[in-house]
């Protein structure tokens, strides 16, 4: 940021800040001045360097504010508002001339539209050109220097119309159409696209939100009637455009590092009232102003004794509110030691107790913090997610995984079976992206890409190799609107087929229950061996997944993700002839149920008595539905229940397996006999046949 010193002195009272001392007070304040260069007028040009959170120091006000609370407290030195006063508003009222709808208040916060008719436009006074050379700046006409001046000295980017210039004598906030352009104020023309902000007439737009103005409305020596121009907008929006259309101004600058819309009432009038002065015109009557109500002031509190425990110093509640007030930050006090602090409203950085308590120690002074030849520590236990973390990385190389780290970007071939419904894609608009601009929206795409890697290096693993990651996910709503999570994402060959030959359905079925072993590790691990975890068959939601081969993974009835195997279709477009399996878990909800919760009980007094069962049930039958049923008979004594095993074979016919249990029954207070468990068997054969269509395998 280039300061011009005679400007920075227009706002200190009493002024006479030199170069030398500006230079100090900033570089101590956590702004250092990278240099300072005499001009020819006799004025300094200080180089300041500024941290990306503070946007206010973007204008002589704001370094002026700086100067004067560093230096308040030695030289009594005051900071000054520049002053002004409102030209009379006697001409029609501006509704009249003047049509203004915001249709994107959440990418405008605010956008505000004044009137001056009769305006002269021609040379600025000399006092003025100076002031903007000094800064870098060529004067173009009175009313463009306006605009200038009050971005540097304010920090307020604004803009002026030509009124008739505005076809329909209109103004929209809206995103651009397809296939409109967009000529700026440099004779340039854009491209414009349906995510770049402008304000538009009745017809086309006529400049770029927050970066640029378009020369179809530009004022020049012919221009009588102005529009005066100053709102706020969203920093993303700015800098996306910016950035794609490689346009770097002032006011983008700006932007990019918010404008707070508190801001802007009193830099419009401050901006008119010159206006009127240099160019006279006649103000219309009332204001237009369009988005979301103004942010409401919010308190920050501040505590004395954690201050001085972070600072290491001695400060009283008189000091801190003195440092505070300084920075105009409003205080009063809420009980002994505390403070209740609002930040003004050019200060959106302060949003913490700590980033007021920075305040203090630049306030203070940084060399006045005592330093420590020793710096005390406490061990403390690891926090929970980080054990939690641990676990599983100990649960999945025991269970032969090995774990990758991949980049977050794949092709759109790699990223589109993995894109579920209701979402998009989200992809970057960056030439070094190349051929992977897709952020991904599963990882599973980068395990089959590490799986391919693995394949050209001849890897050949016992049963398969075995991958995991965890890591985010991407993808956006319709609106844009960003949905990342966190996912655990397993990978595996199918056992014992080798590459380019399919997987038989044995096979097949085999490698999905071991699959489902290594997610049922994993839950026990988190959760406890008191976890309910059920795979409930579904159709695949994303073509990724093979149809007929996908299960949701719901843990104590809550969705925790997806396994099954992957399309063979898809494997292929990532180069792997290897059958494979997956699963995907989010990664945050695992971490939540951690740490697991154990249970203790009295080892049994009497022996157990175990009677297997087999029924033929319909292929569709899912092992979920049979321990439903079965423990929800109420059976006397009963105790658990086991799967032996399944059968398919013509023995039992097409379409039907047959499914073998293990029923346990115990009784806590003497040996039981056969013929007291044979009623309980016969309820769930009973039941069987009647719930599920089973018969009985003999």
């Amino acid at each position: 940021m280039n300061i011009s010193l005679n400007w920075l002195n227009r706002y200190l009272s009493p002024a006479g800040v030199t170069a030398e001392e500006a230079e100090h007070v900033l570089t101590f304040a956590g702004y250092p001045v990278e240099g300072i260069e005499k001009l020819p007028s006799g004025d300094f040009l200080l180089d300041v360097e500024l941290t990306s959170n503070r946007g206010d120091l973007l204008s002589h006000v704001g370094c002026a504010r700086e100067i004067a609370a560093a230096t308040s407290a030695h030289m009594e030195r005051q900071f000054k508002l520049p002053e002004f006063t409102d030209p009379p508003a006697d001409g029609a009222p501006i509704a009249g001339d003047l049509k203004l709808i915001n249709h994107e208040p959440t990418a405008c916060p605010l956008f505000t539209a004044r009137l001056i008719r009769g305006v002269k436009v021609g040379p600025s006074p000399k006092w003025l050109v100076d002031l903007l050379e000094a800064v870098g700046q060529r004067s173009i006409n009175n009313l463009v220097d306006v605009t200038n001046f009050i971005t540097f000295e304010l920090g307020n980017p604004c803009h002026v119309f030509d009124l008739k210039k505005l076809a329909g004598k209109e103004l929209h906030i809206r995103y651009a159409r397809d296939g409109e352009s967009l000529t700026t104020l440099d004779s340039k023309t854009h491209k414009l696209v349906h995510t770049d902000l402008v304000v538009a007439d009745a017809e086309k737009p006529t400049s770029l939100a927050g970066v640029m103005g378009g020369e179809a409305s530009e004022v020049d020596s012919s221009t009588t009637d102005v529009v005066f121009e100053m709102a706020t907008w969203a920093p993303a929006i700015v800098r996306n455009a910016a950035r794609r259309l490689n346009i770097r101004t002032d006011a983008s600058h700006r932007f990019e590092r918010i404008v707070d819309a508190r801001t802007i009432d009193q830099a419009a009038r401050r901006a008119v009232a010159m206006i009127v002065e240099l160019a006279e015109g006649q103000l219309a009557e009332g204001v237009l102003s369009e988005g979301r109500d103004l942010p409401k002031p919010h308190s920050i509190a501040v505590r004395v004794n954690r201050t001085n425990t972070m600072l290491g110093l001695h400060l009283s509640e008189m000091d801190i509110q003195t440092h505070l007030e300084a920075h105009e930050v409003k205080v009063t006090r809420k009980a002994e030691g505390e403070l209740v602090c609002e930040p003004p409203a050019f200060r959106p950085d302060l949003e913490r107790e700590i980033d007021l308590i920075e305040e203090i120690a630049r306030t203070v002074g940084y060399e006045q913090v005592p330093e420590h030849d020793k710096l005390p520590l406490r061990v403390r236990h690891p926090q929970e997610t980080e054990r939690a973390r641990r676990e599983l990385h100990r649960v999945l190389t025991g269970l032969g995984f090995y774990e990758t780290v991949t980049f977050s970007f794949v092709s759109p071939e790699m990223a589109a079976p993995w894109v579920r419904p209701g979402l998009e894609a989200v992809g970057v608009d960056d030439d070094r992206r190349g051929s992977e601009p897709i952020l991904r929206p599963s990882v599973i795409p980068s395990l089959l890409t590490c799986r391919r890697a693995n394949a050209s290096g001849q890897v050949d693993m016992p049963g398969g190799v075995r991958l995991y990651e965890m890591s985010a996910t991407f993808a956006q709503t319709s609106g844009h609107e960003t949905v990342e999570r966190r996912m655990l994402s397993l990978l595996m060959d199918v056992e014992g087929v080798q590459s380019g030959k399919e997987a038989k359905p044995e096979q097949l079925q085999s490698s999905l229950r071991a699959v489902r072993g290594a997610v049922e590790h994993i839950v026990r691990a988190m959760a406890g061996t008191g976890a309910k975890l059920v795979v409930e068959p579904i159709e695949p939601e994303s073509p990724g997944w093979r149809a007929g081969a996908c299960g949701h993974v719901v843990v104590d009835g809550n969705a925790m993700g997806v396994l099954g195997a992957i399309d063979p279709k898809v494997a292929k477009v990532a180069g792997v002839d290897v059958p494979t399996v997956a699963a995907e878990l989010d990664l945050d909800a695992l971490i939540h149920m951690y740490p697991p919760k154990a249970s203790v009980s009295a080892l049994p007094e009497f022996p157990a008595i175990e009677r297997d069962l087999s029924l033929i049930v319909d292929e569709s039958a899912s092992w979920a539905t049979v321990e439903s049923l079965v423990g929800g008979l109420g059976l006397e004594h009963f105790e658990s229940l086991g799967f032996i095993g399944a059968y398919r074979g013509k023995q039992v016919g097409d379409g039907k397996k047959s499914l073998t249990l293990r029923l346990r029954f115990r009784s806590g207070s003497g040996t039981l006999r056969h013929e007291d468990v044979d009623p309980q068997m016969e309820r769930v054969i009973a039941s069987a046949k009647g719930d599920l269509g089973a018969t009985l395998r003999t």
